[in-house]
């Protein structure tokens, strides 16, 4: 197989080959994140990704999902992807199930109609890094989208009836801007559908622009008790039906939730998560964290 570089796969996907198409992240500029700071953009050559599948094909000919992974790699255009997924097909032809994950504006460069080729062909998930539906707070985190832009192409993608995963990304507004990231946030996630919202907690990592900034007083983290308050918040004023993940969030394990049905239940977990939290331990988990 021609894995390069960092790997990562969705770890809430039923377990399933990994087909690696590109390299790398697009934007490359997030302050909070260097998972992919010294991999230079790249796409797999076609040569590459037939001769994985062929090996795919010799230990799992019957598998009928694919996780097609690198930071990013729904940023490719319709054309190629339309070719992967023929590519795909001639070697599991059981597949039925391929996902990814994908930035927004990677949704941009495709048409309703061909994103419901791609749904047609297998390509019936995306994983979306949203973090954030506050304008300020993904202007601060170098985002490179609005909220407007996340309405707008997941629209699309609802439209072509692609499944969608959006992430909230607990505490990286800081004490700033922590109430209008949670409650924007909320806002539009809730004009979208998405069949599940992840929350996971910010962690300052070494080498990251948004540490520099908190080491310069110039961003302000929140504490473990206030990152709760914040998630709290956010699931206050959410509304859409979705399933709940809470990676990251040792302390209100909210994962595999169905919501708003089990809002008032998930609100009272919040609550007691947030009155009872041992601070020093769970500042002590965090600082143990090493990568996203």
């Amino acid at each position: 197989m021609h894995y390069t570089g960092t790997l990562y796969r969705n770890p809430y996907e039923p377990q399933s080959p990994l087909l690696e198409i590109t390299q790398g992240c697009t934007h490359n500029k997030c302050k909070f994140c260097t998972m992919y700071k010294d991999v230079p953009f790249r796409m797999s050559p076609l040569e590459w990704i037939e001769e994985d599948l062929q090996e795919i094909a010799m230990f799992d000919p019957g598998t009928e999902r694919l996780q097609l992974i690198g930071a990013d790699p729904f940023c490719m255009e319709f054309k190629k992807l339309d070719i992967i997924c023929d590519m795909v097909h001639k070697y599991l032809p059981k597949v039925a199930v391929m996902t990814m994950a994908a930035r927004v504006d990677n949704v941009k460069n495709k048409t309703v109609g061909q994103l419901k080729t791609l749904k047609e062909k297998g390509m019936v998930e995306v994983n979306l890094g949203v973090e954030s539906g506050d304008d300020r707070t993904l202007d601060r985190i170098q985002k490179g989208y609005h909220a407007r832009d996340i309405i707008e192409q997941c629209r699309k993608l609802d439209e072509a009836g692609i499944r969608y995963w959006m992430t909230f990304l607990n505490g990286v507004a800081g004490k700033e801007l922590s109430h209008e990231h949670a409650v924007n946030s909320a806002k539009v996630f809730s004009e979208c559908h998405p069949v599940v919202v992840g929350t996971g907690g910010l962690t300052l990592f070494p080498g990251t622009p948004l540490l520099d900034e908190a080491n310069r007083g110039e961003f302000t983290p929140l504490s473990e008790k206030e990152m709760l308050i914040e998630q709290k918040t956010f699931l206050e004023n959410l509304t859409c039906e979705c399933t709940l993940i809470t990676h990251h969030t040792v302390t209100a394990n909210l994962t595999g939730m169905s919501f708003p049905e089990n809002k008032e239940l998930i609100l009272k977990k919040m609550q007691h998560a947030i009155d009872n939290i041992d601070e020093e331990r769970m500042a002590a988990v965090r600082n143990n964290k090493t990568h996203l």
